[in-house]
């Protein structure tokens, strides 16, 4: 089939992969432009891009939809089908409207639940016990399109964003494949969204990542993996910023709010609820270590007490 993808991240490299080793015939591809990273702020290009390049598909990086310059360059490619994978811009109805078979997008949830930028780490943000891909036909809103199909996965007690987000970008191709063969076959049956049901997943930002000791362990513990590898979860510790990628939820041991103790070996830091042993940690200017291993070199005093950032 004739198609144009649409996607940026690394959560849709395995969909654009899919297609190809599927052998669809990809007329374009399209993704964000190159942003400056790093310290020399080298721009860099999107994941989609590189793979593509690698592939020997034409790249396109605009910088709006809205011109209608990528509405003509659209219609001259003349697909069958769009494909939308975490590409970042929401598709003007001039764009939806040129395909013959209309626009298919890969969401990271189980909609109508956790539409928006960022429903991995919100899943695991709230803890939830399941989480899952959905594909839809696009509409003017934000992830508000009727659903096609979903596959589901439970959610690890300590899985991180990062681990889900490794495991549904690989269902999320899977699923992709399953659904545009049976859009093939005439099987689809798009069901609409229950919007008494939706919620949003806004993007998160540092600002997000300060721990508040006083909530229980359990949702100290879901901030942490929640906001793992990014934007990362921190504290202080003798006044300076110390980044926690890994917990632990300990029931059973309770104190102060805040308050950091070390016991056979390991450290925990107490909630309003339970505590938290720390696994995983990153000092302000320093390596990412285990948390055993940074405490023996930063031993912890009397009465030492975490701070919010």
């Amino acid at each position: 089939m004739r198609m144009i993808f649409m996607g940026t991240p690394d959560f849709a490299v395995p969909c654009l992969q899919a297609l190809v080793d599927e052998g669809h015939d990809i007329g374009g591809v399209f993704t964000q432009p190159d942003k400056p990273k790093g310290r020399g702020y080298t721009f860099t290009p999107p994941p989609i891009k590189e793979l593509a390049l690698r592939h020997g598909l034409m790249v396109y990086q605009p910088s709006t939809l809205r011109d209608g310059k990528v509405q003509e360059i659209i219609k001259d490619l003349e697909p069958e089908l769009i494909v939308a994978v975490a590409y970042g811009k929401i598709l003007p109805k001039e764009i939806l409207d040129i395909p013959v078979r209309g626009c298919i997008n890969v969401h990271g949830s189980l909609l109508p639940k956790y539409r928006g930028a960022a429903p991995i780490q919100w899943t695991v943000l709230n803890g939830d016990s399941v989480a899952g891909v959905t594909t839809m036909f696009m509409g003017e809103g934000l992830d508000t399109g009727d659903m096609l199909l979903k596959t589901e996965t439970p959610v690890g007690e300590n899985e991180t964003s990062g681990e889900l987000f490794e495991r549904l970008c690989h269902l999320g191709a899977d699923l992709l494949i399953q659904t545009i063969n049976e859009l093939q076959k005439g099987a689809l049956r798009p069901i609409p969204q229950d919007e008494s049901m939706a919620s949003y997943a806004g993007m998160l930002s540092k600002k997000d990542s300060p721990i508040d000791w006083s909530k229980t362990a359990q949702q100290v513990h879901n901030h942490v993996r929640g906001l793992s590898p990014w934007p990362v979860a921190n504290t202080i510790y003798h006044n300076k910023r110390l980044k926690i990628y890994q917990t632990l939820v300990h029931s059973g041991e309770n104190g102060k709010p805040g308050d950091i103790k070390e016991k056979n070996g390991a450290v925990f830091v107490y909630c309003g609820g339970g505590a938290v042993e720390l696994v995983t940690v990153q000092y302000e200017g320093g390596k990412k270590m285990s948390a055993k291993d940074f405490f023996r070199g930063h031993p912890v005093e009397k009465d030492e007490n975490l701070l919010i950032c």
